[in-house]
């Protein structure tokens, strides 16, 4: 992917802000593999999202086509002591952005998450459903969503869930330890949605750029297929080698400060009509997640 033979602006014309994070990560590697050029991975100095100045200064510099937000703040329980933190970085990081995106008519990126459900329904959810979220940081989630579409035309929001990688601290990371560390492991058996490998998402992402579409809105991405916590371990275990006990709890043996959805498995019928875009199924990417995570030594 080369945008410099598709437009006369100079700089970058795609910017990442968030790079350092495990999504940020997995763009990253995407664009080593696709040999991405004209891509630029900011540094955390450059890359604050709380200030609008520096936000100018980045977009009058680089004048790109493409901003992706992976920026957020995403520690879900602390969130619930933090609320005032999360909604700057969650909602007027978010507006900010926009704001900046909107002035020189660039696109925003933007990922948003699955916890601005309530999931009370065992159903697809589909970007029409309506939302309710349980918690600070899906209701942060959910101000930024409302943020941008209120302020630019030119953005797609990406709600993903359960994301996980060989980068970062995630799930797959988690229980690999504690599996080699514990002889038994209880995991939350009651609350079901789609585990999505961030490397994956770094790909759709890099196809919505690739299509030059202007179908702006909301979409969702995550694998395809759903599972719960509990088979989503077994199934790590399973790949991994990893002979541990593992026990299922209920969501009201394991409280938490913020409420979790029960059900958000969520329907992408709408990005593959859109995009043509070929979704794994979610075992057969966490395989490859674990076949990477084994072949580097890296937990």
């Amino acid at each position: 992917m080369n945008l410099s033979e598709q437009s006369p602006r100079l700089g970058s014309k795609i910017v990442v802000f968030g790079a350092s994070g495990q999504l940020g990560q997995c763009l990253a590697k995407v664009a080593r593999e696709r040999n991405i050029q004209d891509i630029l991975f900011l540094p955390e100095e450059r890359a604050d999202i709380l200030d609008k100045d520096m936000l100018e200064e980045v977009l009058a510099e680089e004048m790109p086509l493409y901003v992706i937000n992976c920026a957020a703040y995403t520690a879900v329980d602390r969130a619930e002591d933090e609320p005032d933190v999360a909604r700057r970085v969650n909602r007027d990081g978010a507006a900010n952005l926009a704001e900046v995106c909107r002035a020189h008519q660039t696109t925003l990126i933007h990922i948003s998450t699955d916890f601005v459900f309530n999931g009370s329904e065992p159903k697809l959810l589909d970007e029409q459903d309506s939302t309710s979220p349980l918690s600070i940081y899906g209701l942060t989630k959910l101000q930024g969503e409302v943020a941008i579409s209120g302020i630019t035309n030119k953005y797609f929001i990406l709600r993903t869930s359960w994301l996980y990688s060989e980068f970062a601290n995630n799930f797959v990371k988690t229980m690999r330890r504690l599996g080699a560390e514990r002889g038994a492991v209880s995991v939350v058996a009651d609350q079901v949605g789609n585990p999505t490998y961030a490397v994956d998402l770094a790909r759709t992402i890099f196809e919505i750029i690739d299509s030059r579409s202007d179908k702006y809105g909301v979409y969702h991405y995550s694998n395809e297929g759903l599972t719960s916590w509990y088979d989503f371990a077994q199934a790590i275990f399973e790949m991994s080698g990893i002979e541990v006990q593992l026990r299922p709890l209920k969501t009201s043996e394991y409280p938490t400060k913020a409420e979790r959805p029960a059900f958000s498995a969520m329907d992408k019928s709408k990005l593959k009509k859109e995009f043509g875009v070929d979704i794994p199924y979610w075992r057969d990417s966490l395989r490859k997640c674990i076949e990477t995570l084994n072949s580097s030594n890296n937990n």
